[in-house]
């Protein structure tokens, strides 16, 4: 049973009379410990597929079930087994709003406890090697460094699936290739990642890679028809 799995899911948009498919009939699925990035153009619809995975669309057709159990019915994956950000959307609601403090609400607003959410947000903001950050507002973070808080927000949680919408967009060359290191070594640790990228560049570290385009998704949609990860880092000899 894969951790994450989406069956025939098509999702549409309708404007009046105009309707537009944007997944038409996706299939995919997910094991803990793997890393998948979806590449596409810009309104390629990456974007929903991603919120469609993680539950905060629901699909026009179509089931989405993590582990096992249809998210339509299970209701709360999101921020409990399912982790979901994207950084150039913003971490919080206020952007004046202490880093810290933005990690701290989003697991008391999920019944942990005080003094646990605290400890949490700290352990989140070290292991996305964003410690330094904790003093500071969301509004003083460069583009590298709220990513890696928008991940840590998440992490906090300890999510089993991580969904991140396009984790390098707006950050420089070498802060690029940090983060892409840092999703590589939360898979290694045994967390599923799905990715979605604007760039081929982007790619590196992943498992498998996809690309989508008119609503289909094409490459190696099960890890069993993957039989070569070129793009996964080999380990050193």
């Amino acid at each position: 049973m894969s951790l994450l799995a989406l069956e025939r899911v098509t999702r549409r948009y309708r404007s009046g009379a105009h309707e537009r498919v944007v997944l038409d009939g996706v299939s995919l699925s997910l094991e803990a410990g793997e890393l998948l990035a979806v590449w596409g153009l810009r309104r390629s619809g990456r974007s929903t597929l991603l919120r469609v995975a993680a539950g905060i669309e629901p699909p026009d057709a179509g089931v989405v079930r993590f582990e096992g159990e249809d998210l339509a019915r299970r209701g709360d994956a999101l921020g409990s087994g399912i982790g979901f950000c994207r950084p150039g959307g913003g971490v919080g609601d206020g952007e004046a709003r202490g880093t810290l403090d933005e990690l701290i609400a989003g697991q008391l607003a999920r019944g942990v406890p005080q003094t646990a959410a605290e400890s949490r947000a700290f352990a989140a903001l070290e292991r996305v090697g964003a410690s330094e950050c904790a003093g500071r507002r969301l509004n003083e973070l460069d583009g590298g460094e709220s990513v890696r808080v928008a991940i840590a927000r998440a992490l906090a949680l300890g999510p089993l699936l991580l969904v991140i919408d396009e984790p390098t967009k707006g950050v420089d060359l070498l802060e690029r290739d940090s983060i892409l290191a840092l999703l590589r070594s939360l898979a290694d640790d045994g967390i599923a990642l799905l990715v979605s990228v604007g760039q081929a560049t982007a790619l590196s570290g992943a498992d498998r890679a996809l690309s989508l385009s008119d609503g289909e998704l094409r490459g190696s949609l099960r890890p069993e028809l993957a039989a070569v990860l070129p793009l996964r880092r080999r380990a050193s000899a």
